[in-house]
C-alpha cells in the first residue's frame, strides 16, 4: 500500500472511530499451530480471539478484537502479522 492509500485509510479510520476503540482484525492462514501462536503473540493479553477451521481443516480464520489507541496502531499490527508466512489479512 502506498503512502497516499495509507493516508486515505488513516483518515477514514479516524472518521469512523473514536480512539481508543475496539477494532476487529481478520486473518486467514494455513492451519498450523506455530503460525497461530505467532499471531497471538502480536496482540496484547486483553485481545479476544475467535477461530474457525475451513471445511477441510487446511486453513484457519482468526478474528481478533483488541482496543486500539489509533489508526497507526492498527497498521502496526497488520504490518507485523504480514511477516507470518501464508497469512492473508482481510
Amino acid at each position: 500500500m502506498d503512502e497516499e492509500q495509507l493516508n486515505k485509510l488513516r483518515a477514514r479510520l479516524n472518521e469512523v472511530h473514536r480512539w481508543p476503540s475496539k477494532y476487529m482484525f481478520k486473518f486467514v492462514m494455513p492451519n498450523d499451530e506455530e503460525r497461530v501462536t505467532k499471531l497471538k503473540l502480536i496482540f496484547g493479553e486483553s485481545a479476544e480471539f475467535k477461530t474457525r477451521l475451513s471445511s477441510n481443516g487446511n486453513y484457519i480464520s482468526v478474528t481478533v478484537y483488541e482496543i486500539m489507541l489509533s489508526a497507526d496502531h492498527i497498521f502496526e499490527r497488520y504490518t507485523i502479522a504480514g511477516t507470518i508466512p501464508g497469512i492473508i489479512s482481510l
